[in-house]
């Protein structure tokens, strides 16, 4: 704990709405160049005659870039502000997508992968990052952190749409052309923000480590109850198809219970904004994760569509009013100089468990049926809410 308590903190200088708005539309446009390129690249490969096994390792290539710099990148936002990171990712996700249009052969588009998913997990971590620092007081960061969290899913709309439209009219060529062109609209957006002043560093010197950040009661409880909700999101998705094709169900009606949960947990994040004065942090988690408990284990019982939808609608509920909770209190109990390194952490850790999850909820689920995955995994996040509501700024 000493050396948090010799971080110093800098005023908060505040951000304007009109401010807060620019920055969400360029992070949307960064990562909707990702989002496309996501739903694109596989088809592409499909067509190409590879493999649903290649198809999967390009799909993982996406997220895995993050893995492995999530926790440099965060400490290089700590060191060098918002907009040199930024720079890199813009670079770094046009360059992909470019590539992809010069040469869409399965190699290039494994590296635009690489080059766009990481650009993605970079430009989160020093949004994020400068956007808490702007926040002059708890209430007005649970307000930005929820208008954060629409972005994502704004973006997973726009990106994989206007790829589609695009390679019906004209290609794959034109598609990732156009996706190349958004890291430049995000520049446009972007280049009026101003960078905030650099913040003091432990005076002694001593190196840091990330994982000293594990040492903190906190911010092991937060990691804890961020991994078993992200898990949540991972096992909806993945099992709820599995599960629809047992009970019967068509293609249209499993597409419109997953479209269900993702306006759910939109609109809850729509809603956010307005209720954060009257929210607590650590009420709205444990809520959210004893809800997610109680739905999972009701999940395997619904037959019809229509009870799954239900289920699936207050399950974007509770899981969608989670993540501004989350990144409000990362940032109450992280020191100000590290909150870059805390971010990566988080992000490294939220990846990894995407690559892994899905791969042993199958196995579970060949084994033993998706219904036990819903209970083993609803079991869990009802144990973990403890946690949550030990979530008290400040403790030791």
């Amino acid at each position: 704990m000493m050396a948090f308590k010799k971080m110093s903190v800098s005023p908060a200088p505040g951000l304007s709405d009109t401010a807060l708005a620019r920055l969400i539309g360029g992070h949307v446009c960064l990562h909707a160049c990702m989002a496309g390129m996501r739903m694109a690249a596989p088809l592409l490969a499909l067509r190409a005659g590879y493999s649903a096994a290649a198809v999967g390792i390009l799909l993982a290539l996406f997220a895995l870039t993050q893995v492995f710099l999530a926790l440099p990148a965060g400490r290089y936002v700590d060191r060098h502000g918002y907009w040199k990171p930024l720079r890199w990712c813009l670079s770094a996700s046009a360059l992909g997508a470019g590539l992809a249009a010069l040469w869409p052969v399965f190699g290039v588009l494994c590296l635009t992968a690489l080059l766009t998913g990481g650009a993605v997990g970079v430009g989160a971590i020093s949004l994020q990052r400068h956007v808490g620092r702007c926040a002059r007081d708890a209430v007005e960061r649970k307000r930005f952190f929820s208008w954060l969290s629409i972005g994502p899913a704004l973006s997973n709309f726009v990106g994989p749409l206007l790829a589609g439209v695009l390679i019906d009219a004209g290609g794959f060529v034109l598609a990732f052309g156009a996706l190349a062109l958004l890291p430049g609209v995000s520049w446009w957006l972007l280049h009026a923000t101003r960078e905030l002043p650099p913040v003091q560093h432990d005076a002694t010197g001593q190196k840091r480590r990330a994982w000293d950040l594990l040492r903190e009661p906190a911010m092991r409880r937060l990691l804890l109850v961020n991994w078993l909700m992200s898990s949540c999101w991972d096992v909806h998705t993945f099992v709820v198809p599995v599960l629809g094709h047992e009970r019967g169900l068509s293609a249209s009606a499993i597409g419109a219970i997953l479209g269900g949960f993702a306006l759910a947990a939109t609109g809850i994040r729509v809603a956010l904004p307005w209720l954060a004065a009257n929210l607590q942090e650590r009420v709205v988690i444990t809520s959210a994760m004893l809800a997610t408990a109680g739905l999972f284990a009701l999940y395997p019982f619904m037959h019809s569509a229509w009870g799954m939808g239900l289920c699936s609608a207050a399950l974007g509920v509770s899981l969608g009013s989670v993540q501004p909770m989350i990144m409000s209190t990362l940032h109450q109990i992280t020191p100000e100089a590290r909150h870059g390194e805390a971010l990566g952490l988080r992000l490294m850790l939220i990846n990894a468990s995407s690559v892994s999850m899905p791969m042993l909820f199958g196995a579970a689920g060949a084994l033993a049926g998706v219904s036990v995955v819903f209970w083993t995994v609803g079991a869990a996040v009802g144990l973990g809410a403890r946690q949550a509501w030990g979530l008290r700024v400040g403790e030791s």
